[in-house]
């Protein structure tokens, strides 16, 4: 996994930004996962080579789009941890905090912090439309991701919320994602965003290619936003 993951790093440019135990740390986090993945569904990857590359370089090609150093971010539904917990590895000064509602996998992901060194970085159990009310969450981080969560209308209402003014919101879709966007223009806007040019990338040793959907906070979310999530999904923006 290591040489692979070091090999796809340098494919998307990135074998300078990154400290020089990365790709063994990334490799070490994967073995992990597979590892808990026997006990605990964490995740349907279960090759060691397609772990490296459509979890761990797909996080990493985030660090193409947006410059993290010395930023916070929240990954919403982080799951097993993509894409926040590769993006700290490789981006040490980066402040992550992986939100999830399973409090499985959050304390999973808080024992690889411990494993791998990992400071700056906290796992916490809740759901992002209450968490999102809380001082110090709400119009308070520089970046908010969401990998393969839900559709856009609904990402972006659970996490606009926590990115404050001049932030960005980073969901991570499928290039056919374009019915998605419209359907949550006025959503965006509604919520204090406005959609900026999107990234795409392709996975190195794959032809899998993806897109960023970045969404910059141009005005702080308006109260009443998030509602609880039946309302979401039964009534989305």
């Amino acid at each position: 996994m290591e040489q692979m993951i070091s090999a796809g790093l340098a494919e998307l440019g990135l074998s300078d930004r990154v400290p020089p135990e990365a790709a063994g740390q990334l490799a070490r986090y994967g073995q992990l996962l597979l590892e808990k993945n026997q006990v605990m569904n964490l995740t349907a990857i279960t090759q060691p080579d397609k772990v490296a590359q459509l979890h761990m370089l797909d996080s990493a090609a985030l660090l193409g789009c947006e410059a993290f150093e010395g930023k916070s971010l929240i990954d919403v539904g982080t799951g097993a941890g993509f894409p926040g917990l590769p993006l700290k590895i490789l981006c040490p000064s980066l402040e992550v905090t992986l939100l999830d509602t399973l409090n499985k996998r959050v304390q999973w992901l808080a024992e690889v912090s411990q494993i791998l060194g990992l400071s700056g970085i906290r796992a916490i159990h809740a759901r992002a439309e209450e968490q999102a009310l809380e001082k110090g969450f709400r119009d308070s981080f520089d970046f908010a991701t969401a990998r393969a969560v839900a559709e856009l209308r609904l990402l972006c209402e659970l996490c606009l919320p926590f990115v404050k003014v001049g932030g960005l919101f980073l969901a991570m879709k499928t290039v056919d994602c374009g019915q998605e966007l419209e359907d949550a223009a006025h959503c965006i806007k509604l919520l204090g965003g406005r959609l900026e040019d999107s990234f795409d990338y392709t996975i190195p040793g794959t032809d899998v290619t993806h897109r960023v959907i970045r969404i910059r906070k141009v005005a702080p979310t308006l109260k009443g936003y998030p509602r609880r999530w039946a309302k979401i999904q039964k009534q989305p923006l």
